[in-house]
């Protein structure tokens, strides 16, 4: 079921089109990857899905009915750009902007203490956010985001700024949200992020969807027939080359074993394949290539740009 969903959001600017028909589903109680390069329309979007500016054409669908402004305290939005008053002080400043999310101030002062003790920031209540490093000042963001516990949540670069062990902790949290019933919106260069996280992703270039689906079948449907093969110890190298079913894209040794990447040029059964191979030197390991979502963001990407190229 799509909790969320836009339909041919068109936004313009001056000269410039930052979205072009973008239309995206959001499955309840998934965490969805919105990708793009730098400018690619994505904080356009997300402004959008705030109610901070309006699309001139398309339609947003929040539960079933057009986005409305009363269905802006069933957001929660952790910006890129932070947006804290730096001559606050946190425990203050946490407590008016939860506050305004709808939270009674005994409400707000009973869960800010729970949040600012598991993340062991008690310490920090009476301090000016502009003693605060860029992360810390993020984890207080972050917390204010989450804790009127809104049906959808948004996420922009949530993870920058951040030291790996806090990193770490933040997606811990993150999954924890979405383990409670929250649907997430989660946008990041970072893809090593979006495939620890997210279950569903689109992709957005030059103002236009380009890429959408679980991640999953993505993966899959952009898989290229590559396998690695590890040999211990000897691998006929010369032998090996004498077919027409496949071409091997590299060779190299690792102390005693030689790893082995080849593409298939036929559709040809894995079993077959490995017998063929067996001749050649002594199998240890055997696997299918999957691309990453890295390696898929840079393909589409890329792909994309020849043919708006060709197009002109």
């Amino acid at each position: 079921m799509d909790f969320f969903h836009t339909e041919n959001i068109v936004k313009n600017f001056a000269n410039h089109t930052a979205l072009d028909n973008v239309s995206i589903n959001v499955p309840e109680g998934k965490i969805f990857g919105l990708l793009g390069p730098n400018g690619a329309g994505k904080t356009t979007l997300i402004r959008i899905i705030n109610n901070i500016t309006a699309p001139d054409s398309g339609t947003v669908i929040f539960n079933g009915e057009k986005l409305k402004q009363k269905h802006t305290e069933l957001i929660g939005y952790l910006p890129e750009e932070r947006g804290l008053y730096k001559k606050m002080k946190v425990g203050e400043q946490a407590l008016y902007l939860t506050q305004l999310k709808g939270l009674s101030k005994k409400e707000a002062l009973i869960g800010l203490k729970h949040w600012f003790e598991k993340f062991e920031i008690q310490d920090w209540w009476n301090k000016k956010v502009e003693e605060l490093s860029k992360g810390m000042q993020q984890k207080i963001q972050f917390i204010i985001t989450i804790l009127h516990k809104p049906k959808l949540l948004i996420f922009d670069e949530p993870f920058s700024g951040f030291d790996p062990i806090n990193t770490k902790l933040l997606k811990k949290e993150i999954l924890n949200i979405k383990n409670e019933g929250s649907t997430i919106i989660f946008s990041t260069h970072n893809m090593e992020s979006v495939e620890e996280l997210c279950d569903n992703i689109a992709l957005i270039n030059n103002s236009k969807k380009i890429l959408d689906g679980q991640i999953n079948d993505i993966k899959q449907e952009y898989k290229s027939n590559i396998y690695e093969i590890c040999f211990l110890e000897k691998f006929n190298k010369l032998a090996a080359t004498l077919t027409a079913d496949y071409k091997i894209l590299s060779v190299s040794k690792n102390k005693n074993n030689y790893n082995v990447k080849i593409k298939l040029l036929k559709q040809i059964p894995t079993n077959q394949i490995i017998t063929k191979l067996m001749q050649f030197g002594n199998i240890i390991s055997f696997k299918e290539v999957i691309p990453s979502m890295n390696d898929i963001f840079i393909r589409v990407v890329e792909e994309n740009k020849k043919e708006t190229i060709s197009s002109n």
